[in-house]
């Protein structure tokens, strides 16, 4: 049966999807799809009718996957993909200034008073509420809150860049000056 309609079956599904090398594809995978049949022990009766109405399914298949892929394929370098920016976190400078950051922040834990510090640690990077890092350290709730106060400023300080303390820290060091 191969030989018989193989050059026949090729001309016909060449002319309904317009790509011969595709053409081919679908030809061998009509006659795959006859001798499974075959195998499986289903009686053929009509081999070429069968082998053109599997190839006509197997054009429609095709079809449909086309239409699909034009909705959601990627756009090939030749439609200007060496254009496309990538991720702006993922520029040098960017990236330079991010570390640089991370470093800063790690920099102003680390000049925490200890005891700042550990409520610090304890409340933000283990999770801890602060009922829990007073009970863990012995201290009272409000002093819990005064650690974490004092080490969120440092890190905002650190963030914006620099020794400049918050108002907050300015009036109160303003008031204990004055009084």
């Amino acid at each position: 049966m191969l030989e018989r309609y193989y050059r026949e079956l090729l001309n016909f599904l060449s002319r309904k999807v317009a790509d011969r090398s595709v053409a081919a594809d679908l030809t061998q995978e009509a006659y795959t799809r006859i001798y499974a049949a075959q195998a499986s022990g289903m009686a053929v009766n009509d081999g070429r009718a069968l082998l053109y109405q599997t190839a006509r399914n197997l054009v429609i298949d095709h079809h449909r996957h086309a239409s699909v892929r034009e909705g959601v394929e990627m756009p090939s370098a030749d439609d200007g993909a060496d254009d496309a920016a990538g991720p702006v976190a993922l520029e040098p400078d960017k990236a330079l200034a991010s570390q640089q950051g991370v470093l800063a922040l790690v920099a102003a834990i680390d000049q925490l008073p200890l005891r700042c510090r550990e409520a610090f640690m304890l409340n933000r990077f283990e999770g801890l509420t602060y009922p829990e890092v007073a009970l863990r350290m012995g201290i009272s709730v409000k002093a819990v809150e005064q650690h974490i106060k004092h080490a969120l400023d440092a890190c905002e300080r650190s963030r914006i860049g620099g020794d400049a303390e918050p108002a907050a820290v300015r009036r109160k060091l303003h008031r204990s000056r004055h009084d």
